[in-house]
């Protein structure tokens, strides 16, 4: 199992527009194979801090997420709203 977690640091003003581009990319993420759970999260404290927070059956279904169609029209689209880069950490479960 892989665990992803995306930490996305957007401009105040383009919340609205990247949680919208997010709703697409939940949508069309969670029909595909391989999928255990895919989901946009907003910090409590700091509402433009939103995480990614992903699971995976495996390293192979997060490598053809990252390849779908879905996955490269949208993404692009998400990282012109944001203040600074991403923060990606892929975990693989050992407990």
């Amino acid at each position: 199992m892989i665990k992803v977690v995306a930490k996305h640091y957007v401009v105040s003003d383009k919340i609205e527009e990247l949680l919208e581009l997010s709703k697409e990319l939940v949508a069309a993420t969670v029909k595909e194979e391989g999928c255990i759970s895919y989901g946009m999260y907003q910090d409590i404290k700091d509402n433009t801090i939103l995480t990614m927070i992903e699971e995976w059956e495996s390293s192979e279904a997060l490598k053809k997420h990252m390849e779908s169609e879905h996955f490269k029209a949208i993404v692009p689209k998400m990282a012109g709203f944001m203040e600074k880069p991403a923060e990606l950490n892929i975990y693989s479960k050992v407990i």
